[in-house]
């Protein structure tokens, strides 16, 4: 089979789909593109047999059809070199001998056989499906991916829960310390079947896979799950990958209902003040103390392995009774980073208990919380 495609159009999807790949595999083919050539269309795709990700382009010109893996690495280290320019692309069906020729000079590659390469995993006749806006998923995932954890123990924890519901849509991630609640009540979320509710966890790695190339897709996305595998359907892409097994815990009995003392501040003032702060903090706890009282945030850190310390005051919108309380720095600055509102509202109960951090307006249809859990003070 022979075709011609544009090496800078190539590139980018080879290098959308090229991430799923691991370092290291055990299975050789896996190091492999999959190119499949049926008339003027090009799909490629790349898996790790736990995510894959396929995308398709049309090629400028095309003689037969057919299947063969590429390496991965060589391509992608070819193709980074070239100029805008077309590619013709030989591969010999009898051998999978490949040669691609560009304006200046040819290039030889051996392929292997496209019929060894894994077979996509089969989503269940009746697997849930819901339809939503590229727009929707791709802020949800930004806004709660950051706090998913790294847990070995609690595999369930590492990835982005999605509670589905017949009107809403509700995005979880939460790593123990910290945890984000993105809530969207799309009126056209549907599921099949009239189910009531449905749910699932995406892992990190499709997660983050999802997180990079939605910026590139516009128009719905079509979501479809089973009990075992996701798919997830673009206008230039598709994934499949496995949800992480198991129940994920009962997010909202561990958000507090009722937070008597609200402290209103500007976000930036904050996040600027915490950045400068934390630097004198323990490297060990990274323990910045908020010490809130008669409309102004005192906050302080040190070190006293090195003796250095610091303190910073700010204006805030508080009147009520004072409260000290201690968070982990660069939990906060994480959260106070991905709050898309000049001004935030904390809620807070006591020292001791789940801090609520919300953005002061919420955009048209949707809802952001998060929550962070405090560090013990001694004084």
């Amino acid at each position: 089979m022979k075709f011609v495609a544009n090496s800078t159009v190539l590139l980018s999807h080879l290098q959308a789909i090229s991430r799923v790949i691991n370092a290291k595999n055990t299975w050789q083919i896996l190091d492999n593109f999959l190119f499949d050539l049926n008339g003027k269309q090009l799909t490629m795709t790349a898996t790790d047999m736990e995510t894959t990700l396929i995308t398709h382009m049309e090629v400028e010109e095309a003689e037969g059809s057919g299947k063969v893996a590429v390496a991965s690495r060589l391509l992608l280290e070819t193709l980074r070199e070239f100029s805008d320019q077309p590619l013709t692309f030989d591969i010999n069906d009898s051998n999978l001998a490949m040669v691609i020729t560009s304006a200046n000079g040819f290039y030889n590659f051996i392929g292997q056989n496209g019929d060894e390469y894994p077979l996509l995993p089969e989503i269940e006749a009746d697997a849930q499906e819901m339809t939503l806006p590229v727009e929707i998923l791709e802020v949800g995932i930004n806004k709660t991916l950051f706090s998913a954890a790294d847990d070995e123990l609690r595999p369930i924890m590492n990835g982005v829960y999605f509670d589905i519901a017949s009107d809403s849509l509700t995005l979880v991630a939460t790593d123990a310390h910290k945890l984000v609640r993105y809530k969207t009540s799309y009126s056209d979320l549907k599921l099949t079947d009239e189910a009531e509710s449905a749910g699932f966890v995406l892992p990190k790695k499709p997660a983050n896979m999802l997180k990079s190339i939605l910026p590139k897709e516009s128009g719905e996305v079509v979501v479809r799950f089973d009990k075992k595998n996701i798919h997830f359907q673009l206008s230039n892409y598709t994934m499949i990958c496995r949800q992480v097994e198991g129940k994920f815990p009962n997010y909202n009995a561990v958000i507090p209902q009722e937070s008597p003392y609200k402290v209103i501040v500007d976000r930036l003032s904050l996040l600027n003040a915490l950045r400068r702060v934390s630097v004198f903090s323990n490297q060990a706890n990274n323990l910045v103390k908020l010490d809130i009282a008669d409309n102004k945030i005192v906050m302080s850190a040190q070190d006293i392995d090195f003796s250095i310390s610091a303190e910073e005051t700010i204006e805030c919108q508080f009147t009520e009774k004072d409260i000290k309380i201690g968070f982990k720095s660069v939990f906060l600055i994480e959260i106070l980073n991905n709050i898309p509102s000049d001004e935030v509202i904390i809620g807070l109960i006591d020292a001791s208990r789940a801090a609520i951090i919300l953005p002061f307006e919420n955009k048209e249809n949707e809802e952001i919380l998060m929550l962070l859990m405090p560090m013990l003070l001694n004084d």
